[in-house]
């Protein structure tokens, strides 16, 4: 006979939200996370500020794991992994082993909020030279730097006066297999052009791009104002090599709004790396049986092809960027939808 509880796989945005939706729906339930603390890539990369909001993103994500932490109906497993996996619709038995012990619970809908990982820059490709120039870095990398208010070339440790922004780096790429748009690029490096020319006024940014693409009001909010206030230079065009001159940087590729080559100097260059399926979806999707897209990401639609929280096997749920390409308010919205879902789901069978 199932608990009527609710799993939630994650302890991320998404996850954490929809632990949150469920006890307030009244319903009960048990999160699992890999690491040893609540957050997700927002706490583990250390996030300086979010998009679109400006929240800082530690006290963003200490107010949810706050939430979650004090809620009488959830309980939360730590260093957790799901090791087995059986049932059906309302009655499932999943195995678990947290913090080193084996453990088995009884549910009645699971949700997946397991997340997304950044792009390697040097797996498939070394045409910007990750691994061999210092000072190539990712947005990951610069979003640590700016956290600390402290943004220097690895090289050396002094200040960048030219910072150059790569866009689409491991997304809208047929060779590599990521045909994809990442959707939250864009605003995250202009978010970062702005925090660099706040942090460094003397410094001059540019953002290289095939096409910017702003969703909602990012367009004004983000995209706007770090052209007009902050003076960032957004160059239409796509970028083939990162070579060394110097001690600094060449950037080589071509103007397409000039159509001619280009050749600039510059002392850091930011890969806007895109999002790909992270280990424990792929995993997680495997172990509960549920499909995946050609990606990797866990399919949704459900049986009508229309539900954006609905896998392919009932009763099962899935939130944030376990689905695909995710920004906060996406995942967020996934969230509240699947805890819904995964209440009305445990109390029709309860019924």
């Amino acid at each position: 006979m199932t608990s009527g509880k609710i799993l939630i796989i994650g302890g991320g945005p998404a996850g954490m939200e929809a632990a949150r939706c469920v006890a307030e729906l009244g319903g009960e339930a048990i999160v699992i996370e890999k690491r040893g603390r609540l957050g997700g890539t927002p706490d583990s990369e250390r996030y300086a500020k979010l998009t679109h909001h400006w929240r800082d993103a530690s006290e963003a994500m200490e107010e949810l794991a706050s939430a979650v932490r004090n809620s009488a109906n959830v309980e939360v497993k730590y260093l957790a992994e799901v090791k087995g996996f059986s049932g059906s619709d309302g009655d499932f038995t999943v195995e678990i082993e947290a913090d080193g012990k084996a453990e088995t619970h009884n549910v009645g809908a699971v949700i997946v909020a397991t997340g997304f990982q950044h792009f390697d820059p040097g797996r498939a490709t070394q045409y910007y030279n990750y691994y061999s120039f210092a000072d190539v870095i990712t947005i990951s990398d610069l979003e640590k730097m700016l956290k600390e208010n402290k943004v220097v070339r690895p090289s050396n440790g002094e200040t960048p006066k030219r910072i150059a922004f790569i866009q689409c780096v491991g997304s809208r790429d047929r060779q590599i297999g990521n045909e994809y748009c990442s959707k939250v690029c864009c605003g995250v490096a202009s978010k970062q052009a702005i925090e660099l020319r706040e942090q460094i006024s003397d410094s001059k940014v540019f953002i290289f791009y095939i096409d910017m693409r702003m969703y909602g009001y990012w367009e004004p909010e983000i995209y706007w104002p770090a052209q007009e206030k902050y003076k960032v230079n957004f160059v239409k065009g796509v970028i083939s090599e990162v070579l060394p001159k110097g001690n600094q940087l060449l950037i080589r590729g071509e103007d397409t709004t000039m159509s001619r080559p280009m050749e600039v100097v510059m002392d850091l260059v930011v890969l806007s790396v895109g999002m790909e399926p992270s280990a424990g979806t792929r995993a997680v999707a495997q172990q509960l049986g549920i499909k995946q897209n050609k990606y990797g990401f866990v399919e949704a639609g459900g049986t009508s092809g229309i539900d954006p929280v609905s896998t392919s096997r009932p009763g099962i749920f899935v939130a944030g960027a376990a689905s695909g390409p995710s920004d906060l308010d996406d995942s967020f919205a996934q969230a509240g939808l699947a805890a819904a879902r995964a209440v009305a789901s445990v109390r029709r069978v309860m019924a």
